[in-house]
């Protein structure tokens, strides 16, 4: 046969030459015969052409030798028979490098050469220069000898390796020359592979959430192999990962060890004896193990044998899927049956002929089989040879044995000699073909290599710890170009320090003889790892690695002090996460957001920046995940107590400070370091009581405790952050003698809601007594007693119930049932005092649906039944019974060996009744005394229909009370009384006809239950002493037959005779006979509805009323009556209403904008404010109160909509004809052009006002017709619902649209225009205000103008200078000026306040008249405080004879001396008098006048006028202090009330106001200003009065009584919104911690508003966060159901399903039941998908997440849904996976995508 042809690189001819076939063959001789005969090279073609290597075949040769004989010698024609094998055999379809690119790689990466080879060892250049020389001297001298690297593994590559680690989903194999490679759990086997999806599978499915785990759900690595096993690995793939910010990249090889791959190429033939096979376990059997040995005949099995496993080794133990590299011990007859050995000792034994000596393939040598190798080559870096004369081996300097400096190759192996070995890899890319092979002693015995420590032999992997610093590293052997090899100064252990690891710089070459790194130095080294396979400490010089900290993540110690620098500061949704610090290179740990700092940052970004060194401390390590945290808190980083990570260090009574990860109602969770955590009960939370721990404590808190106990064990650890020294030892003594049942007298230290803490006499230790405890009453009578108790007070006579040791907790009880049963030796303390049929006494633990928990002292519980209640209590919720209720009972049963007791409200001992009695039990011959009727002598004459007499013992309303006997009780009920309507004389007190003593007959009806207010036939009374229910109708006593009413009696449209029972909001309830009741609905009272409105009044209770049938329901056992006529007492539907009925109602609701009147059950409307009212001015909603019947008008019926407009207008309801002053507008007809209307502002929009004038007429105002003026913000000045008036200007009937105007020039008629600029004119005088005051004049706006305004100069104030013109005047000052100047050009106005001025115009004017005291007469300054006195002449100059008399008086005054004497003298007098105004006078002239002439004793008129306005005014002078108001906020009442006068409708400032009065201690005060601001503020402003209302309620909530608290509630329930004001009555209980009222609002809440959603809910939510009580919230979700609608189910329970999730005491695995429930009913909304991903995304679980994520993305999804889903599973991975996940997830996006392309293809 030809051989095949195969391609390779170009080369010389290397057939060897001809020589005589009997000369001998030496190798070496020949090799270097050919280096140096052989001068003339072929030389290689130049460029990248890759050339194709002929075959030795087909050299050219002579086409016809002579003779026709070969020119071929016998060896070679061996030699071409071997090559042309090779050529097959090795033939691969991977990637090859050319020579040249195998060339460079050599020299780059190893200097393993062979000496001769020159060319390429001393330098990379003159290599590539003389390529082709030197391929031809490689081909010439042999092959070459190199080690396996990372660039010579290539995909295909097999290998040998010894599993150095197992991980969690991978395992580490270490490979020849420090290599390193991963074989996932998916590239084991086939067995393990299919374990896995299997998983997988279950997960997606959800099986595993909800039944039993499966064993594959266990399956761990560790379980299948261990570390040391040698394993044949097949290279799947190589490649580059790139570092984290900026590192260097790392290298990853992942491996395959499934026999499938590792047994590649094997066939039938090459499984003989001696050779190594993978093989993977397929069954384990009784005797051994199936293995499968992955070859492409599946019918070849392999077997091994129980024996084969290894010294110790159970086969039972092994499970399926494991591999092993076994040993071929023999084969059966056929073949099939492959015998395999895995035991190390046998296989590794090459003493024995346990090598593989022949074999009929070369595909037959992999790595693991021993073999023998014929040594051709010896150099110093390694050995070559061959295998069987064919196939060449080399063995590189570490596994030749050349590393070790005593070992001389050369002397121990000799050319020509034959040594065992082991192939350990293979070079699919190398020319020529080769195998790697070891000849290291433990690689060969298949052990992991080992030591002499003393005299024992131990591994070596344990001579050195990892990141161990060695101090002399003694350099025993130098490789120039390769690195050092070390004495690590433990014996026999030597390290290798790589070239590049020798210095941090670069080193080029090193030398044996010079330089820092000779032989024999000594240098400071640091192990950084250890391959097994080599058996070699890897070590590094490098000074930065010996400087580094930590060199892995093992190395850091839990609990220890480390620096580092911040690397990144985490931001997520809630700002700043944590902090990223960088503790070393490739190191970095986690500071979550909690351990920024002791207390919560605001702004962590401001505190901590990149690249900042901080100090933390290690919180925890995850070695699995490669992950640390930190923290830095000062508080845990400085302490010096001990850190505990774990529970075996940890021993009682020792402190440590911990942090506190989760607030519990019961206690908290503590976190210390590592997997340690502690629990921290309430209890031992202070020495005080703890209620809510939530706040006292918050999450992330530091907390010193000390433990209280620890169980290693369990992982378990209680510990208290109590002082441990304050519970000494007497007191632990005395709490140990303290037992359940004694009886201790105490002192109340504490006081809370629901618990009393006593401090107990003598012992001094502290007791709890609940409020249920104190008395054996009701809840309030235990209420009552609890106010009573002071702090302080003494207690006798405490009963000891239960103590707790460990948390020192007792309890106590002065329940006087218990306390009885003590004192006589009765009470239950111990299981051994239980006996059947003894009464004991206990009280209520628990209710549940099967029975009652009843517990007794010293913890002790019974069960009592259902079915041993009474029947009576059985229906009623929780049975009637409420925790902590006082209760007697009898021991049913004992169980002595469940420790269990029965209980029984019924006394064993006595017969139970049976339920109908016979003559003897009625009592026939029981004696009666003093009967009324002497005929009747015992009770057995009492029989139904029977005539007898009575005596009337009491009169009530509605029923007489009378006895038959002095022990026989009986009862008339008033409607038993009377015969007829007529009969009745009183018929609002029909009982007051009867007397007590009097004697009447009457006739037995039956017994009466009271119970269930009925009576029943004689036969079924019960008890010794009935009470026998009677008539006293006349009718009764003559008829003989007596006819009892029933309800099946009555028909509707009957009339009877009622008597009122019982007044509720909405109806009234009577009786037509004992047992017949109805119901009266308040409108079917009467025809008069001023009588509805004082129902107590006018129908008290037992009133006589004739009534008329309008339903019976029997089923329901409902009867509906009538007062009202038949025709009006008809119930009102849409269909019966019609347009302008009158009819009464009853007011539902009262808002501050309308009121809801009922008409009936299915009939009510609104009335709005238009509709309230004839005079607009008048409608106030809030005059009416709720449940008050009015009568009303229906205005306008919708009955498509099923929507009423009412009215209360007296001209509709009344008929009235008092003048209409807002006539009712109903029609866009009825308003004409220039009407003036008045309306309420129904909305303020941005474009202008919208108007409601009437039902359906609304009018639009433009902004610029609000105001003839401008208004700066013009929305504030309009409100909704506000009253204004305007004039119409515009109508379009056609649209339907109205238009109308404010403007006050539009609506009056006699309006006068305002003042333009125009208007003003020079020498006029006007009147006007300061608008603003400056140091060069004041501003003046005139008054009655359009803001005309204009400036009067200082100099033009007063005749003499004027320095400070503040002191003079204020804003606001009403001013008479005159215009000097007006500027139209620039327009601007100058006025003039000189009095001469102001005279001269006033002498114009006046023509003589001497009466100054007009307007015109006032002078100078000042208007608002002006006086005009009568005696003023104006001749005179205004001077007031009358005050002359008083000169000196004045003067006395004017110049007495003031308290701050200096200061008055140093104020001039001008600043004295500024401000002051007077009439007809010119006093600023004189007031100057007189400041200059003071020194003059001449008084003139003048003067004393000055004098005497001066004391005038004095007191009037006012200073604006606004601008301090508005600086520093209201101060004072009389500032308040300031503001309040500008504000009505601001509740804002109504609550400053209250809390102002609060502060001042002034609670009451602070009520009526509450009471004020509800009426003041507009009852438009709903959110304002609201706000009022709240604050209101939390005034009376903190200062006032639970009375005065329901007071302000009914009322704010009247005039807001109820349920809002439930809802923040709520969480005024909430906050102040009143869980018990808040739990009864709630309850109120659910059914009054049973229909809202959000009531159940947040219900719910205070169950299950603030009580902790997640049953009863649960319990809610089923009564919510029935109450609401269909449609508001799903959200209902979604909202349900999320708390489970987010509160404290919810079960997240039920609400993802509830959930799942929801997806499949509603398998569309995906809406609940979102809900479930977030709350799932919220608890950390990864996996779960993303199994939500495979389900949504599985399912049929539109692709805009698809691609939402997809998309934010990709964020998630991103943020939470690798990049192995997020591959994932792109990998499934591409396949929905495939998928739906194929889909849509059909349809195109």
């Amino acid at each position: 046969m030809a051989p095949i042809k195969r391609k390779s690189g170009s080369g010389p001819d290397t057939r060897p030459p001809k020589k005589s076939r009997t000369e001998p063959v030496d190798a070496k001789k020949t090799a270097k015969t050919k280096a140096a005969d052989d001068t003339a090279p072929e030389k290689p073609p130049t460029g990248n052409v890759r050339q194709i290597k002929p075959s030795i075949l087909r050299e050219e040769e002579v086409s016809f030798p002579r003779g026709g004989a070969s020119l071929l010698t016998p060896l070679e024609h061996k030699q071409i028979q071997i090559e042309a094998t090779r050529d097959v055999l090795f033939e691969q379809n991977g990637v090859k490098k050319t020579e040249e690119a195998l060339a460079e790689d050599e020299v780059a990466l190893d200097a393993r050469t062979i000496p001769g080879q020159k060319s390429s060892s001393k330098n990379k250049s003159k290599s590539k220069k003389r390529n082709g020389e030197s391929k031809a001297a490689k081909e010439e001298t042999g092959i070459r000898i190199e080690g396996l690297s990372y660039k010579r593994l290539v995909p295909g590559s097999v290998v040998l390796g010894q599993i150095s680690e197992i991980n969690e989903h991978d395992i580490a194999l270490a490979l020849p020359n420090n290599l390193t490679g991963y074989i996932p759990a998916t590239a084991i086997s086939e067995k393990i592979t299919t374990r896995i999806e299997k998983i997988l599978e279950e997960d997606d499915d959800g099986d595993n959430s909800v039944g039993e785990p499966t064993e594959d759900k266990d399956m761990e690595l560790k379980a299948l192999f261990t570390v040391g096993r040698y394993l044949r690995a097949y290279v799947t793939s190589t490649s580059d990962e790139s570092g984290h910010n900026g590192a260097k990249s790392k290298r990853h090889i992942q491996l395959s060890i499934n026999p499938q791959q590792a047994n590649a190429g094997l066939s039938k033939t090459d499984l003989v004896v001696n050779n190594m096979v993978q093989a993977s376990v397929v069954s384990v059997e009784d005797h051994g193990l199936v293995m499968d040995l992955g070859l492409g005949d599946r019918s070849i099995k392999g077997f091994m044998s129980s024996r084969e496993l290894g010294h110790n080794v159970n086969h039972t133990t092994i499970e399926e899927g494991a591999v092993f590299l076994c040993l071929i011990t023999g084969l059966s007859s056929n073949g099939a049956i492959i015998k395999l050995s895995a035991d190390t000792q046998k296989a590794g034994d090459l003493k024995k002929t346990n090598f593989l000596v022949d074999a009929p393939t070369v595909d037959a040598f992999l790595p693991g089989t021993a073999v023998e190798v014929l040594v051709t080559d010896v150099t110093r870096t390694g050995i070559a040879g061959k295998v069987m004369g064919m196939i060449d081996v080399t063995a590189d300097l570490v596994h030749s044995g050349a590393s070790n400096p005593d070992q001389d190759n050369e002397k121990k192996f000799r050319i020509g000699s034959r040594v065992k070995g082991r192939i350990i890899c293979t070079f699919p890319i190398a020319e020529p073909r080769k195998l790697g092979i070891s000849l290291l002693t433990h690689v060969l015995a298949l052990t992991p290599r080992s030591y002499t420590h003393g005299k024992d032999i131990q591994p070596l992997v344990g001579a050195l710890a990892l990141s161990t610093i060695v101090e002399e590293a003694k350099v025993v052997k130098v490789e120039p170009e390769v690195g050092l090899f070390v004495d690590c100064g433990v014996p026999g252990v030597r390290g290798f320090v790589h070239i590049s690891r020798v210095t941090d710089g670069k080193i080029e070459i090193l030398s044996e003889t010079s330089g820092s790194y000779k032989l024999g130095s000594t240098h400071r080294a640091r192990v950084t790892g250890y391959n097994a396979m080599d058996g070699t400490f890897l070590l590094s010089m490098e000074q930065k690695i010996l400087d580094q900290p930590f060199l892995r993540i093992e190395d850091v110690q839990v609990g220890s002090i480390v620096k580092g620098k911040i690397e990144k500061l985490i931001i997520n949704g809630a700002g700043i996460g944590g902090v990223l610090v960088n503790l070393a290179e490739g190191i970095t740990g986690l500071v979550p957001e909690t351990h920024l700092a002791d207390i919560h940052l605001q702004h962590p970004e401001k505190k901590f920046r990149e690249g900042m060194p901080v100090t933390a401390r290690v919180l925890s390590t995850d070695l699995v995940k490669r992950q640390l945290r930190l923290t830095l808190k000062k508080t845990l980083v400085n302490t010096e107590d001990a850190t505990w990570s774990n529970y075996e260090a940890i021993i009682p009574g020792s402190r440590s400070p911990g942090t506190l990860v989760k607030i519990l109602p019961t206690g908290a969770v503590v976190q210390f370091y590592g997997n340690v955590r502690a629990f921290l009960p309430v209890s031992e939370m202070s020495e005080t009581f703890i209620q809510e721990p939530k706040q006292h404590f918050r999450a992330g808190q530091v907390v010193n405790v000390h433990v209280v106990s620890v169980d290693p064990e369990q992982k378990k650890m209680i510990v208290s952050c109590r002082d441990p020294t304050a519970f000494g030892l007497a007191q632990q003594a005395a709490l140990k003698d303290l037992n359940a049942g004694n009886i201790v007298k105490g002192i109340v230290i504490e006081k809370s809601i629901n618990e009393i803490v006593v401090e107990l006499e003598a012992s001094k230790l502290k007791a709890i007594i609940t409020r249920g405890h104190l008395t054996d009453g009701s809840e309030q009578k235990s209420a009552s007693t609890m106010k009573t108790i002071r702090v302080g007070q003494t207690l006798k006579d405490l009963l000891v119930l239960d103590k707790n040791e460990k948390k020192r907790l007792i309890t106590l009880t002065n329940k006087s049932s218990m306390i009885k049963a003590a004192n006589a030796g009765h009470l239950l303390t111990r299981f051994e005092d239980v006996e059947q049929g003894k009464r004991v006494e206990g009280f209520v633990k628990n209710v549940t649906s099967s029975g009652v928990f009843v517990q007794f002292g010293g913890g002790l519980t019974g069960l009592l039944l259902k079915q041993h209640l009474p029947d009576d209590v059985i229906p009623l919720p929780d049975f009637g019974m409420r925790r902590e209720q006082s209760l007697s009972a009898v021991v049913l049963s004992v169980d002595h060996e469940q420790r269990r007791f029965i209980l029984s409200l019924q006394d064993t001992e006595k017969p139970k009744p049976e339920q109908s009695a016979t003559k003897e039990d009625l009592g026939v011959n029981g004696a009666v005394t003093n009967a009324v009727d002497v005929e009747m002598s015992g009770i057995g004459d009492f029989q139904i229909g029977k005539l007898t007499k009575a005596k009337i013992s009491s009169v009530k309303e509605t029923q007489i009370n009378v006895q038959l006997a002095d022990n026989i009780q009986g009862r008339i009920d008033v409607s038993q009384l009377f015969d007829s309507w007529d009969d009745i004389k009183d018929r609002k007190h029909p009982t007051r006809s009867f007397t007590a003593k009097q004697i009447i007959p009457v006739r037995i009806l039956g017994v009466h239950d009271a119970r269930n207010h009925r009576f029943l036939p004689v036969s079924h009374r019960s008890g010794r002493t009935p009470v026998f229910e009677l008539s006293a109708k006349p009718d009764d006593q003559t008829t003989s037959d007596l006819e009892i009413l029933t309800l099946d009696q009555v028909q509707v449209g009957s009339r009877w005779v009622a008597y009122v029972n019982n007044i509720s909001n909405n109806c009234i309830w009577v009786n037509l006979s004992p047992n017949v009741r109805g119901r009266v609905r308040l409108m079917d009272v009467s025809e008069d509805i001023s009588m509805l409105n004082n129902l107590e009044g006018n129908f008290p209770i037992g009133s006589a009323l004739k009534v008329h049938v309008t339903g019976v329901d029997l089923n329901n056992s409902r009867l509906d009556l009538s007062v009202r006529s038949a025709k009006s007492s008809d119930l009102l539907t849409f269909d019966s209403v019609s347009k302008g009925m009158v009819v009464p109602g009853r007011i539902t609701k009262v808002t501050e904008r309308q009121l809801m009147i009922q008409l009936s059950d299915t009939v009510s409307g609104p009335v709005n404010l238009i509709d309230l009212a004839d005079d607009y001015s008048q409608a106030n909603p809030t005059t009416y109160s709720k449940n008050q019947i009015i009568s009303v008008c229906i205005t306008d019926v919708d009955t498509p909509n099923k929507r009423l407009s009412l009215s209360t207008r007296p001209s509709r309801v009344l008929n009235s004809s008092l003048p209409v002053q807002d006539p009712e507008i109903s029609t866009i007809a009825q308003l004409k052009v220039n009407d003036v209307v008045r309306g309420f502002v129904k909305n303020v929009a941005n474009n202008g006002v919208f108007v409601n004038l009437g039902t359906n007429i609304t009018a639009y105002i433009r902004i610029s017709d609000l105001s003839d003026s401008f208004i700066k913000d013009w929305k504030t000045t309009f409100q909704v619902d506000q009253l204004v008036k305007g004039k119409i200007i515009a109508i379009d009937p056609l649209l339907n649209h109205t238009q109308m105007s404010l403007k006050s020039s539009v609506i009056d008629k006699d309006y006068t225009p305002p003042i333009t600029f125009n208007d003003i004119k020079k020498g006029q005088v006007i009147t006007g205000k300061i608008r603003k005051v400056e140091d060069f004049g004041v501003f003046i706006v005139v008054d009655g103008s359009s803001n005309v305004s204009g400036l009067c100069h200082r100099s033009e104030m007063a005749e003499q200078r004027v320095d400070d013109v503040k002191r003079l005047y204020d804003e606001g000052d009403a001013v008479k000026a005159k215009v000097l100047r007006v500027d139209l050009e620039r327009r601007r106005i100058s006025f003039g306040l000189k009095s001469s001025y102001i005279r001269q115009e006033d002498d114009r004017n006046s023509n003589g008249d001497s009466d100054g005291d007009g307007p015109e007469a006032m002078e100078g300054v000042e208007i608002d405080g002006a006086e005009s006195d009568d005696g003023l002449d104006g001749a005179d100059r205004g001077f007031d004879l009358e005050n002359v008399q008083n000169i000196e008086d004045i003067r006395k005054t004017s110049h007495a001396p003031t308290d701050d004497d200096e200061e008055s003298q140093a104020r001039p007098p001008i600043i004295e008098f500024a401000g002051l105004s007077t009439g007809g006078f010119d006093w600023s002239g004189g007031l100057f006048d007189q400041h200059n002439q003071q020194t003059s004793p001449e008084i003139d008129n003048e003067t004393l006028e000055i004098s005497q306005k001066k004391k005038r005014r004095k007191p009037e002078i006012k200073i604006d202090r606004t601008g301090d108001l508005d600086a520093h906020g209201p101060q004072s009442v009389a500032d308040f009330e300031r503001l309040l006068l500008g504000q009505p409708d601001s509740s804002y400032l109504w609550l400053r106001y209250m809390a102002f009065q609060l502060q001042l201690s002034e609670v009451v005060k602070a009520r009526e200003i509450a009471e004020r601001a509800i009426r003041s503020i507009n009852i438009r402003e709903e959110v304002e009065k609201m706000n009022v209302w709240i604050a209101l309620l939390n005034l009376e909530n903190i200062y006032g009584s639970d009375e005065t608290v329901e007071e302000v509630f009914k009322r704010a329930c009247q005039y807001s919104d109820p349920q809002e004001i439930h809802e923040r009555l709520i969480s005024i209980y909430i906050q102040s911690g009143k869980n018990e009222a808040t739990d009864e609002l709630f309850q109120a809440m659910i059914k009054k508003f049973s229909q809202a959603p959000k009531v159940w809910i947040n219900y719910a939510t205070f169950l299950s966060d603030t009580l902790a009580s997640a049953d009863r919230a649960r319990a809610l979700l089923p009564r919510a159901m029935q109450s609401l609608p269909q449609y508001a189910h799903l959200e209902l329970t979604s909202k349900f399903a999320q708390l489970e999730f987010r509160s404290p005491s919810g079960d997240p695995e039920r609400g993802r039941t509830i959930f799942e429930g929801l997806i499949g009913t509603f398998p569309k909304r995906l809406d609940l998908w979102n809900v479930l991903l977030d709350l799932e995304i919220k608890q950390d679980d990864k996996e779960q997440v993303r199994r939500l994520f495979g389900r949504v993305t599985s399912s049929k999804l539109k692709s805009r849904k698809a691609k939402f889903f997809f998309k934010r599973w990709l964020e998630f991975e991103e943020k939470e996976g690798d990049k192995k996940t997020v591959e994932n997830v792109k990998a499934r996006a591409a396949e929905y995508v495939r998928q739906q392309e194929e889909a849509e293809k059909p349809d195109q």
